[in-house]
């Protein structure tokens, strides 16, 4: 069995520690299984990677974006690598999240509620 990778848990220990305003504001409400019972994590390294949220009991991810990340093309690759592994992966503007976040905590509530496409599993 690997140990954990220092580089990978380095970085995302800065990620928690360094977390937008709207990170935060939905890490507030994620955290302590409000949704659902459902346990998230943060800043969490899968793969090659760092998510902002994972939900590993529905193999969901949550990634809060910045306008930096609009029609980001390693975005996209980024996606298809994790469906490839069977996680869903929902995306959520920051705007969004600080300005709207009962909405944005009804999409998550239905993505736990909504078991994945067969074609996903």
């Amino acid at each position: 069995m690997r140990g954990a990778n220092d580089i990978k848990t380095t970085r995302a220990r800065r990620l928690r520690a360094d977390h937008t305003d709207a990170e935060a504001k939905l890490w507030w409400r994620l955290r302590s299984r409000q949704i659902g019972n459902s346990k998230f994590v943060r800043q969490e390294p899968i793969g090659p990677y760092v998510c902002d949220f994972v939900c590993r009991e529905h193999r969901l991810v949550i990634e809060v974006d910045g306008g930096q990340h609009n029609e980001s093309a390693s975005d996209k690759a980024r996606d298809a690598w994790l469906r490839a592994r069977d996680y869903r992966v929902i995306r959520f503007w920051n705007n969004d999240v600080l300005s709207n976040i009962d909405g944005v905590l009804i999409a998550i509530a239905e993505a736990i509620e909504t078991p994945p496409h067969p074609a996903q599993r």
